[in-house]
Protein backbone atom coordinates (compact mmCIF):
# COMPACT_ATOMS: atom_id res chain seq x y z
CA UNK A 1 0.00 0.00 0.00
CA UNK A 2 1.60 3.22 -1.11
CA UNK A 3 0.93 6.31 1.31
CA UNK A 4 1.01 9.55 0.22
CA UNK A 5 2.44 12.86 1.97
CA UNK A 6 2.14 15.80 -0.06
CA UNK A 7 0.97 18.95 -0.25
CA UNK A 8 -2.57 18.81 0.61
CA UNK A 9 -2.43 21.98 -1.88
CA UNK A 10 -2.78 19.35 -4.93
CA UNK A 11 -5.54 17.59 -3.37
CA UNK A 12 -7.38 20.76 -3.03
CA UNK A 13 -6.73 21.72 -6.64
CA UNK A 14 -7.99 18.56 -7.97
CA UNK A 15 -11.11 17.98 -6.01
CA UNK A 16 -11.92 21.98 -7.44
CA UNK A 17 -11.43 20.94 -10.84
CA UNK A 18 -14.06 17.90 -9.76
CA UNK A 19 -16.85 19.92 -8.16
CA UNK A 20 -16.48 21.83 -11.26
CA UNK A 21 -17.17 19.39 -13.82
CA UNK A 22 -19.48 17.90 -11.39
CA UNK A 23 -22.95 19.37 -13.30
CA UNK A 24 -24.71 17.82 -16.22
CA UNK A 25 -24.72 20.92 -18.08
CA UNK A 26 -20.71 21.37 -17.45
CA UNK A 27 -20.50 18.13 -18.39
CA UNK A 28 -21.43 18.42 -21.67
CA UNK A 29 -20.11 21.49 -22.42
CA UNK A 30 -16.39 19.97 -21.86
CA UNK A 31 -17.09 16.53 -23.72
CA UNK A 32 -18.59 19.36 -26.94
CA UNK A 33 -15.06 21.11 -26.44
CA UNK A 34 -13.26 17.78 -26.32
CA UNK A 35 -15.01 16.21 -29.51
CA UNK A 36 -15.48 19.27 -31.38
CA UNK A 37 -12.84 20.91 -30.41
CA UNK A 38 -12.94 25.16 -30.07
CA UNK A 39 -16.84 26.60 -30.74
CA UNK A 40 -18.82 29.40 -29.62
CA UNK A 41 -22.08 29.52 -27.02
CA UNK A 42 -24.01 28.84 -29.65
CA UNK A 43 -22.64 26.00 -30.84
CA UNK A 44 -23.30 24.76 -27.04
CA UNK A 45 -26.54 25.99 -27.18
CA UNK A 46 -27.52 23.96 -30.02
CA UNK A 47 -26.21 20.62 -28.76
CA UNK A 48 -27.83 21.27 -25.30
CA UNK A 49 -31.11 22.23 -25.74
CA UNK A 50 -30.64 24.74 -22.99
CA UNK A 51 -31.01 28.76 -22.95
CA UNK A 52 -27.93 30.76 -23.69
CA UNK A 53 -28.40 32.45 -20.33
CA UNK A 54 -28.14 28.79 -18.54
CA UNK A 55 -24.71 27.86 -21.24
CA UNK A 56 -23.50 31.25 -20.19
CA UNK A 57 -23.68 30.60 -16.72
CA UNK A 58 -22.08 27.22 -16.95
CA UNK A 59 -19.58 28.69 -18.86
CA UNK A 60 -19.06 31.41 -16.39
CA UNK A 61 -17.98 28.53 -13.74
CA UNK A 62 -15.77 26.74 -16.01
CA UNK A 63 -13.66 29.80 -16.82
CA UNK A 64 -13.64 30.68 -12.56
CA UNK A 65 -12.25 27.00 -12.40
CA UNK A 66 -9.25 27.75 -14.92
CA UNK A 67 -10.85 24.79 -17.05
CA UNK A 68 -11.86 26.34 -20.61
CA UNK A 69 -10.43 29.73 -21.66
CA UNK A 70 -12.20 31.94 -24.24
CA UNK A 71 -10.90 34.60 -26.90
CA UNK A 72 -12.47 36.31 -28.69
CA UNK A 73 -12.93 36.32 -32.53
CA UNK A 74 -14.77 39.41 -34.27
CA UNK A 75 -17.99 39.43 -32.51
CA UNK A 76 -18.10 35.63 -30.54
CA UNK A 77 -15.64 34.19 -28.17
CA UNK A 78 -14.67 31.48 -28.95
CA UNK A 79 -14.10 28.85 -25.76
CA UNK A 80 -11.53 25.56 -25.81
CA UNK A 81 -10.33 23.46 -23.30
CA UNK A 82 -7.60 25.07 -21.08
CA UNK A 83 -5.13 22.10 -20.56
CA UNK A 84 -4.29 18.45 -20.91
CA UNK A 85 -4.98 17.49 -18.03
CA UNK A 86 -8.99 18.16 -18.41
CA UNK A 87 -8.90 16.47 -21.90
CA UNK A 88 -7.53 13.09 -19.85
CA UNK A 89 -10.57 13.27 -17.39
CA UNK A 90 -13.33 14.03 -20.10
CA UNK A 91 -11.31 11.21 -22.11
CA UNK A 92 -11.39 8.33 -19.19
CA UNK A 93 -15.16 9.57 -18.26
CA UNK A 94 -16.65 9.08 -21.33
Amino acid sequence: MQTYKTNSEIFEQKAEILKALAHPVRLCIIQTLYHNGPTNVTDMHNCLDKPQSTISQHISKLKSANIIVGKRQGTEIIYSIKNDQIKEIIRILF
